[in-house]
């Protein structure tokens, strides 16, 4: 029986120190208050770190500016609420995060993909193998869409159980059962599969 993996070239993203930016936490009050120019000196100086760890979530341009835009509304909105830490760009890496997570979990709910139309689908263009297609397909079409969103942010994502079940809203413990779940309907399709062949 063929192991099946996904991979994903991704390029090396550099680890940023999210303490090395002099942001003066008095920033989000001033912002809080309805101080453009102050939404503005934050931009200038987050933008790039910001737009850097957006893009090693996303690996798209387009979404990850986006994202970004979300994020600065959020802040906008939201900056009255800042409770100085002395981690303001952890707490801006926390909002995109949970944007990111939000789009990932809305394009999964919208965005299905007919199995019998897997070989012209762009997102997986990086799947050549025909039989890694039909595991594929199998994971497409036999799996819940629960079960589909929790195999693919798990292999696909490479995102960490306990990540998937705190944005999925579940506990720990029922997503991984959903996941072995759906691990063994995929066995039982490959099975059946190599059964048929």
């Amino acid at each position: 029986m063929m192991l099946f993996t996904f991979v994903l070239s991704v390029s090396a993203v550099p680890k940023i120190d999210i303490q090395s930016l002099p942001i003066d936490e008095g920033i989000f009050q001033r912002i809080g208050a309805g101080d453009k120019k102050a939404l503005e000196e934050l931009y200038n100086l987050t933008e790039r770190t910001l737009y850097g760890y957006t893009i090693s979530l996303t690996k798209d341009h387009e979404l990850a500016l986006e994202i970004m835009q979300e994020t600065y509304l959020k802040i906008l909105s939201a900056a009255h609420l800042y409770k100085p830490m002395g981690k303001p760009l952890a707490w801006m890496f926390t909002i995109t995060k949970n944007l990111f997570y939000s789009e990932l979990k809305k394009k999964s709910r919208y965005d299905t993909v007919d199995p019998h139309e897997l070989h012209r689908d762009q997102r997986f263009s990086y799947v050549t193998d025909e039989e890694d297609r039909l595991v594929l397909e199998g994971v497409l079409s036999n799996l819940t869409e629960e079960e589909r969103e929790i195999v693919l942010l798990y292999a696909v994502s490479g995102m960490k159980h306990r990540e998937i079940a705190e944005n999925l809203n579940m506990k720990l413990s029922t997503l991984l059962s959903k996941y072995h779940r759906a691990l063994k309907k995929l066995r039982g399709f490959l099975e059946e599969k190599e059964g048929r062949s």
